[in-house]
């Protein structure tokens, strides 16, 4: 038999295996698959490439640029840390469902890497179809889990049923409290206090009354961040409620506004203007 050291890398029938059950030699070890290929499964080294693990899509994604840059008008800023709470931007793109019964959003970086999620728990089958059959939105509480790359949730957030005015409860995964986010006006720009033990330390500040974009200051007016709703296209504002937006930190923020200041752009379409179109 061939020694290893002379054998051409390839595949090849496993002696010990089913026959379907094949190793592949790439010069230095074996590592065993089950892969029937014909040439292989013969006794034929064939020459196909060794076996490929899932990779992400390599490279920025032009589709995401264009949404910060051109759309949102923010400027390329440097790489920041790969994560919700580290990077200067952070793209919020919600999944477009024609009848909307569950809120979904993908969060990535301004080049369009990954970050998180966002997704609403704990709907029971009666409240999904009372969402299709009616625009009551307001009257329902509605809870988010924002998780990470990993899929494990990092903050979790409570909009309890409202009447008149929406209120945010922010958590931790453990259940400890980061802060509310609590909306102060009802005529005209919609603004809301993120407020701390009681304490006010910033405010969501909406530039229209249609309430598209948002500023966020911190409890001295200082602007620290920007909230930019994205075109989504013709067809999904008509049928949908699918909203795109950019968020933009202008420098790291201290805890707990950071994770407040996170927690308000990443459900600001379900947290805080959910029922803005339509009959809700």
């Amino acid at each position: 038999m061939t020694t290893q050291s002379n054998t051409p890398a390839g595949w090849y029938p496993d002696p010990h295996g089913a026959p379907q059950t094949l190793r592949y030699w790439d010069g230095a070890q074996w590592t065993q698959h089950t892969n029937p290929d014909q040439q292989a499964a013969q006794g034929k080294p064939t020459q196909q490439a060794a076996p490929q693990m899932p990779q992400q899509q390599a490279g920025p994604d032009p589709r995401v640029q264009r949404q910060v840059q051109q759309q949102a008008g923010v400027a390329a800023s440097g790489p920041g840390g790969g994560t919700l709470f580290s990077e200067p931007v952070l793209v919020v793109n919600q999944k477009a469902k024609l009848i909307e019964v569950t809120n979904e959003y993908k969060v990535m970086d301004q080049n369009g890497n990954q970050l998180g999620s966002v997704v609403q728990v704990g709907q029971s089958m009666l409240k999904k179809i009372l969402r299709f059959v009616a625009s009551i939105d307001q009257f329902l509480t509605h809870k988010l889990e924002i998780r990470d790359a990993h899929g494990q949730p990092v903050l979790l957030l409570t909009r309890p049923a409202k009447f008149l005015k929406s209120r945010v409860v922010v958590q931790r995964p453990d259940g400890s409290p980061v802060g509310e986010i609590v909306q102060q006006n009802m005529i005209g720009k919609i603004n809301f206090a993120m407020n701390v033990n009681g304490q006010q330390v910033g405010a969501i500040k909406a530039e229209n009354w249609r309430a598209w974009n948002f500023a966020i200051v911190d409890h001295t007016e200082n602007e620290v961040a920007r909230i930019t709703k994205t075109w989504e296209g013709l067809a999904k504002t008509m049928f949908t409620t699918a909203d795109n937006y950019v968020l933009q930190i202008h420098y790291q923020l201290p805890e707990p506004l950071l994770s407040l200041v996170v927690a308000t752009a990443l459900t600001v379409d379900t947290a805080l203007k959910q029922d803005s179109r339509g009959l809700g």
